[in-house]
């Protein structure tokens, strides 16, 4: 690439500001690259407990539902399901973290009380409650962590772009842009030996010129000085 640039200031001084610019890109994005893996981090702890939660209240819905069914029967687990008409509603907001928009997942009335759930409190027995309990419990524990999964994963395409941004500028451009500079310096440092050779020799040819014209003139002045001397000698005789 360094051949493709032409050797002069201008390019020099427009390559010099590329490089500034660079530098400060690459630490502003140095600094948005650690800042986005110690969000990820949090987000990474949060899930985990998250994902601890969400499969204990998966075994829990599970032996619940299926002391339930050996309990009560299938008829009676599903018509207490089937009695629900009230349905959460799902909402979605975003927040921004380090520039990042994360998504914000709320719920209406995951959990229900006993008359809200649709089905005969007298008709039912407690182990249908605390099923239905369960799977309420279970319910929030999927939203909040797809909640926190979607978040996880938007963090971690950030970073990489980051990552991605940050080695580009590292291994790529900058290293580019200084082997252009250090051409073009080079360069400018022959053109000014070149030059100063160049007027050192014309110096020394006008040097030389004026000697062998001083010298030149010395002895016209000494011929002239020599031709009268040798008239008077002449007349004399």
């Amino acid at each position: 690439m360094a051949k493709d640039v032409k050797p002069t200031r201008k390019n020099l001084m427009e390559i010099e500001d590329r490089i500034e610019l660079s530098e400060r890109g690459h630490s502003t994005l140095e600094k948005k690259r650690d800042g986005l893996i110690m969000e990820f981090m949090d987000i990474l702890d949060k899930a985990q407990d998250v994902r601890g939660d969400l499969a204990d209240d998966y075994e829990e819905a599970q032996t619940k539902i299926n002391m339930a069914r050996a309990m009560e029967g299938d008829v009676a687990v599903r018509g207490a399901a089937a009695a629900l008409h009230e349905h959460p509603e799902i909402t979605t907001e975003s927040k921004n973290i380090m520039g990042v928009v994360v998504p914000q997942i709320e719920s209406t009335r995951v959990s229900k009380s006993l008359d809200e759930r649709g089905y005969g409190i007298m008709g039912t027995t407690a182990r249908i409650d605390e099923t239905a309990e369960a799977y309420e419990d279970l319910l929030e524990s999927i939203i909040l962590a797809a909640e926190v999964e979607t978040a996880m994963k938007k963090m971690l395409r950030e970073i990489e772009t980051t990552k991605r941004r940050v080695n580009a500028l590292e291994f790529k451009l900058l290293p580019e842009l200084k082997g252009n500079q250090e051409y073009i310096e080079q360069k400018l440092e022959e053109q000014e030996r070149e030059e100063t050779f160049r007027l050192k020799k014309i110096k020394e040819k006008k040097e030389q010129e004026e000697k062998a014209a001083r010298e030149e003139n010395a002895d016209d002045e000494a011929e002239q000085i020599e031709q009268p001397a040798a008239g008077g000698v002449a007349g004399g005789n």
